[in-house]
Parts: C-alpha cells; structure tokens; sequence
C-alpha cells in the first residue's frame, strides 16, 4: 500500500489545543481565535471611559439646575449638546483622533478663549460699583436705600423664625393682636399662634421659633430681611422689635423716572444713571454698554494717557532687564554645576533651587522689610544709610533684585535640563579643533540652548510684564511724588491700572478691563515679534 493511500483518522490531522493554531483560548483557529475588537476592552479602556463619563454626567448635574433655575436656556443647548458629543466620541470605536482633541479644545476654549471674550466683552460696559445690576434691582435699591419711618406707621413685636429652612418673621401686632408672617415676598396672616406676655409670639403652628440666643446668632439676616407691603416695607429695629417704613424714593415707570424729595431724577441709557436737571445722579444705577468710552478715556484722559508712556516704558524695561538677568545668573550657575569635574553637584542644586520651593507671596513680604531703612537688615549688614523704597532709582534697583532672586532658581533649573541634551561631543569637537571654551559657548552651547529655551524666555517675559506681586507687595508702586499720588516710580501698567481702577475707594470693574485689553495686546505683539525671530535662529541651527 502506498503512503498516498493511507487513510488519516480525522483528528489526527487537528493540531493540540493551546497550540499557536489549535482551537484553544491561544489558537488562531476560527472557534478559538479571540477577536481583535474583544481584546481592546482591556481595564484601562473601559476606566478611561467610565472616567470621561462620570465627569461628563457630574459636569451635567453641577451646570444644568442653575442654569434651568435661571432660564439661561442657550446655554442648558450648548451644555447639553457639549455633553452628547463627548458621550457619543466616547462611547463609539471610531474618531479616534477627536477622542484626544477634543479635552484639549475644551480646556482651551474654558481657561483661553473664554476669559479673553469676558474681559473684552466687560470692557464694553461700566460695570462696577453702582452698575452690578439690572435698571429693575437698581430701582428696588433705591426704594429700599430711601425707607423711612414716619409717623404714625404700624409697629410690631419681631419674632424670628424658621419655616422651611428660610427666616420668617413673626410679627404681631401692638394694637390689634394680630399675628402674620413676613418673608421677602410679603405678608400672610398665621392662624393658631400664641403670644407671651410681652406680646411676642411664643408658638405659631408650621414655624419654628427662634430662641434670644439662636436670633441673636443670625442678627446680620434679621436686619437684612426686608418685608414689602403697599406703602413701603417692614424692617427689624433690633431683634425684638419691627416697624414699618415708606420710600421717600419712588419710581414712576409713566415718565421713567424717580421721583421725591422735591425732585425728579430721570433715566439717563448711556450712563446708566438716573439724573435731575443739574446733572446730579442718584447712587445707584444699573449695567448699560457704553460702548468704546473706556478704551478712548485711556487715550483721551490726560491724567492718566499723560503718565501712560512712562509707565510702560519702565514695564518693558522691568520685564526685559528681569528675564535677561535671571536668565544670565541661572544659565552661568548651570553651566557650572554641569561640568564633569564638578562634585557635590546634588546639594548646590538643592540649595539653589530653595527661593523657587519658598512661597513668592511671603519672599516679597520679607524683602521689602529688609530693604527697610531704619531697621532693613540690607542697611546693618553694608553699613549704609539708603532709602531703598524712598528713591525711584534705588526703588527700582530693590524691585529687580528681588525678582533677580525669586526668578534665577526657574532659569537654573530649566537652563540645567536643556544641557543635558546636549551632546558633549558638540563642545570637545570645537575643543579639538582649537577653540577655546567661550568661543565654544558662544557659537556652540548658547545658540543651541536658547533655541530650546526661546519659548519658555517669552513667557517668562510675559509673566514679568505682569508681575502684580513683585511690585504690589515690594513698593506698592512707589515712591510717590507729593503731588502725585496716582502713579508711583515703580509703577508697572498692571498696579497702575489697579489703583486707577479700584483706588478710588470704588471698583470700576468695566474700566480695568478696556486697560487690560490694552496690555493684552502689547504683550501679545510683543510675544508674536519675539516668536517670529526665535523660529528663524531655530531654521538656522535645525
């Protein structure tokens, strides 16, 4: 018989399960094989999404009731819509590269794009004290800033109380007895309650009586509540004791004005004011656009347009000199503690890095103290007698010392980095080739160094143009002419625009962000020109 005649069982052929092409969990066969999808649904993928989709449904729940509360009801759309977007990307195979841009278009628009829209959109208007809200809860301030008791109005005895969570009060009448409960929605009457001797309400079915103690505790909402009634309004006098009140303001929608006081006070649109025929405003007015105004008041307004120049010249020199200087001590310590034959390199980066670990908030407060000129330990230690914050020069000089030593640390440790991925085989080869080791720096390791460093050289450069709390903390600004106390020597755009915006005792929120908008774009202009020039040198040396 041949071979070719030989009959083969039918499983003798059939290769050993858990072979590489058996049937078995391991094999490649039709049955056994596990699908290429099946093996994707490892731990870490369905974490990652279960993760995704718990902060999207927790996003939901924190968003979505105050917005429906407010009917906001674009923006319930744009949550909701936001939200079936990132479930369907994530629950779904495909779109894979989406599953990555989209956290980052999301963070992008939320901390980016939004805050810049805000300000600008703040810029327009002149919110601020006196303009926080609408021209309707401007009115109700108005009538409520102008109650006054007169004579003969109702007064009753104050109980407070507790009804669902909220403070009532119980208030009883001193003629007739009669007990009804004020909220901020008014009065109803309260059947069932009992009065003390006193005459004050003991019990009242459904409310929850507040104790002397308990009242005196929460005093601030008593005298803040307010209970409207037709002719004016019930406040608390102390916490035993309320009496009605009428608005000698009143507001008269026929002629859109307020009226009392002998006067009429009429609403001005473009000021959001109400004014009377002199030109007098009341207090309190309400939000309205108004336009271009505080961007053209920066421009047109000579006390402050007169000092604008100035101070930005300092700015751009503050911001220059700091990251040059920082730049500068950091990179030369690097390079010295980057040396082959440097021991101990361990601790010297331990202890050059301790003024970058230290919080800058307390490191400016100390500063200014040792730059003090009566009991400064910079004076006693040099023996010198110099009014460090006292003279625009030497106020100057301190400010940039200090930022020279909060700022060297993150250029030591940044500059540190970049030199380890640097070949040394770059530098022993000029070496080699005769070079001595500045002209190796200078056309070798500084040229590469500041091609990885350029990016991180403008934003530090942005960060000094405005570095609030170098200045603020240090010298306030100053010194300060005497007669000048609106821009000191020290002054950067960013302090000089917060004393002009909230120094004046009140906060002109809509003012502050036209002069941001202002330093938003020097430094963006600033940083596109720099960015522009780095990305030659790095076509240069790629």
């Amino acid at each position: 018989m041949s071979a070719d005649s030989v009959t083969t069982p039918p499983d003798a052929t059939r290769p050993a399960a858990g072979s590489p092409s058996g049937t078995g969990p391991a094999g490649g066969g039709r049955h056994g094989r596990v699908p290429a999808r099946r093996r994707e649904l490892t731990t870490g993928f369905l974490l990652s999404r279960i993760a995704v989709l718990g902060v999207t449904a927790a996003l939901l729940l924190f968003a979505l009731p105050p917005l429906v509360s407010a009917g906001a009801w674009p923006a319930v759309a744009v949550v909701c819509a936001a939200a079936a977007i990132i479930a369907f990307l994530y629950l779904t195979r495909r779109f894979v590269p989406a599953k990555y841009l989209i956290p980052g278009t999301v963070f992008l628009l939320a901390f980016q794009v939004f805050p810049v829209l805000y300000t600008v959109s703040t810029a327009v208007t002149n919110f601020g004290d006196g303009h926080r809200g609408t021209k309707t809860e401007a009115v109700e301030a108005i009538e409520r800033g102008s109650l006054k008791q007169v004579p003969g109005s109702p007064e009753y005895q104050l109980t407070a109380a507790i009804k669902d969570g909220e403070l009532v009060f119980l208030l009883a009448d001193a003629k007739t007895k009669r007990v009804s409960a004020g909220t901020a929605e008014g009065l109803t009457p309260v059947e069932g309650a009992k009065l003390g001797i006193t005459g004050k309400v003991v019990q009242a079915p459904g409310y929850e009586v507040l104790t002397a103690p308990q009242a005196a505790a929460r005093g601030k909402e008593i005298s803040a509540l307010t209970v409207p009634t037709e002719g004016g309004a019930i406040k608390a006098n102390g916490l035993s004791r309320a009496v009605e009140s009428k608005a000698e303001l009143v507001y008269d929608a026929s002629c859109d004005c307020v009226q009392g006081r002998g006067d009429r006070w009429t609403a001005d649109a473009s000021t959001g004011y109400f004014v009377n025929g002199r030109g007098e405003h009341l207090a309190q007015g309400w939000q309205v656009d108004v336009g271009l105004s505080n961007f053209t008041r920066v421009v047109t307004d000579p006390t402050i347009s007169g000092h604008f120049a100035g101070v930005f010249a300092w700015n751009l020199s503050f911001a220059l000199i700091s990251v040059v200087s920082t730049f500068v001590l950091g990179m030369a310590l690097a390079l010295v503690l980057h040396h082959p034959r440097m021991r101990g390199t361990k601790v010297y980066r331990i202890v050059l890095i301790l003024p970058y670990a230290m919080p800058a908030f307390a490191m400016l407060l100390i500063w200014r103290d040792m730059f003090n000129r009566d009991f400064g330990l910079i004076n006693q230690l040099t023996g010198l007698d110099l009014n460090w914050l006292g003279d625009p020069l030497t106020a100057k000089a301190a400010v940039l010392l200090v930022n020279l030593w909060l700022g060297f640390p993150y250029m030591f440790l940044v500059t540190t980095g970049a030199l380890q991925a640097i070949p040394r085989e770059l530098t022993e080869a000029a070496g080699i080739d005769g070079a001595s080791p500045w002209y190796a720096f200078r056309k070798v390791t500084l040229p590469l160094l500041l091609v990885a460093l350029a990016p991180l050289l403008i934003s530090s450069f942005a960060f000094n143009f405005n570095n609030f709390n170098a200045i603020q903390l240090t010298t306030n600004g100053g010194p300060f002419d005497v007669d000048n106390t609106q821009v000191g020597g020290t002054d950067l755009l960013i302090t000089y625009t917060f004393r002009l915006a909230f120094g004046t005792g009140s906060a002109q929120f809509g003012f502050a962000a036209a002069i941001s908008v202002f330093i938003f774009a020097i430094v963006a202009v600033l940083s596109a020109i720099t960015f522009r020039m780095t990305r030659k040198q790095e076509e240069v040396y790629r």
